[in-house]
């Protein structure tokens, strides 16, 4: 059973974490906002997947995220009791260390368990269906800008196409007509028009190139400024549309499920398991240091704590990204050095918090009375 005041800590900190990952959350999309517009402009993918793109990039973004939010939201909201000098109160009244403890235990808990869950389970399904929807929408014209009886500038080729129907998925076109201007090995200027029955878009086997096969038309080869035209009818005559551009910054390991990953001997997909199973220690150890570190007296400046908090999650999180590196470079073949650190820090922050309640020592000084004679 929690008493009032037990639950009077885990409102408050509960609400500082909601409103600290909330800012976040927005900070998080924005970057990932700019690097889906960065990938759209690169080719990678179509505009019309961009926002489910970006939804999921954002929702795999939380593995990182809700540590760092933990740890902050503790921070500030305890630091707020300290300097209004609440914590002070109820020390004077009895509570002790435990008092603290406990809701911070139980925050911690529901947040661990969060982490957990988006880290091994949500984070990689994210990644995955956002990987799905871009192949999908590159295997259809309808992505790639097209649509069913108007005329459509060809993508990447500076020219117009018209198709009069569409399959539902968007690989199948119906008639259509095609017209571009080229350059010759002269330098004149040529307006090729090609009409056909049928048209069916397919990719290269890499998954880069994008193509329309057109089937049972006329080509028609027309120099701007002369008269030698040339007319072709052909069986089958393909098109290119604009080539979809990798990102080499992509891990496809990412968008692996955990048990795949651990059945897997590759030194990167190891690497990725190991920061996923690190996510949720690295929760409640920066909760549990949240708690010496937000102690502050009424004077002390405000944020000065808070950029200390900062530094050392940054030395932390570092620490943990060059055992990353090395687990994926193949020279760790185990993660146990990122746990012997979880427990280093959890160790020093249980230090802490133990040195800031322990007893203080009175000095007694010692009075010689004199007996006047």
């Amino acid at each position: 059973m929690l008493s009032i005041l037990d639950r009077y800590f885990l409102r408050e900190l509960a609400q500082t974490v909601a409103a600290t990952a909330v800012v976040l959350l927005v900070i998080v999309a924005g970057s990932a906002f700019a690097k889906v517009v960065q990938q759209v402009a690169n080719g990678s993918f179509p505009p019309s997947v961009m926002f489910q793109v970006l939804g999921l990039q954002t929702l795999n973004g939380l593995t990182n995220m809700l540590p760092l939010a933990s740890f902050i939201g503790v921070l500030m909201g305890l630091g707020r009791m300290y300097r209004e000098s609440e914590m002070h109160v109820l020390s004077s009244s009895g509570m002790g260390p435990r008092g603290l403890m406990k809701p911070v235990l139980l925050l911690g808990v529901v947040l661990v368990a969060i982490t957990a869950v988006v880290s091994l389970w949500l984070g990689p399904w994210a990644m995955g269906t956002a990987n799905s929807m871009v192949a999908a929408a590159n295997r259809s014209v309808v992505a790639a800008g097209l649509d069913a009886g108007r005329w459509t500038e060809l993508p990447g080729k500076g020219g117009i196409i018209f198709v009069d129907s569409l399959s539902r998925d968007g690989s199948k076109l119906g008639r259509s007509f095609v017209a571009t201007q080229r350059s010759s090995k002269d330098g004149h200027q040529h307006l090729k028009v090609v009409n056909a029955a049928t048209g069916q878009l397919y990719q290269e086997s890499d998954g880069n190139g994008r193509f329309i096969a057109f089937s049972n038309g006329w080509q028609y080869d027309i120099p701007l400024g002369a008269d030698n035209w040339r007319q072709m009818q052909y069986d089958r005559n393909d098109t290119s549309l604009s080539s979809v551009q990798s990102d080499d910054d992509d891990d496809p390991n990412q968008s692996l499920d955990s048990l795949t990953l651990a059945r897997s001997t590759d030194p990167d997909a190891h690497a990725e398991l190991a920061w996923r199973l690190n996510a949720p220690p690295l929760t409640l150890v920066l909760l549990l240091l949240a708690l010496p570190l937000s102690r502050q007296s009424p004077r002390e400046p405000r944020y000065g704590r808070l950029l200390l908090a900062i530094v050392t999650f940054y030395l932390y999180y570092l620490l943990l990204a060059l055992g990353r590196a090395q687990i994926g470079k193949g020279h760790w073949h185990t993660e146990s050095p990122l746990w012997a650190l979880h427990l280093v820090v959890l160790a020093l922050a249980l230090w802490l918090f133990r040195k800031q309640y322990a007893e203080r020592r009175v000095n007694r000084v010692k009075t010689r009375v004199v007996v006047p004679t």
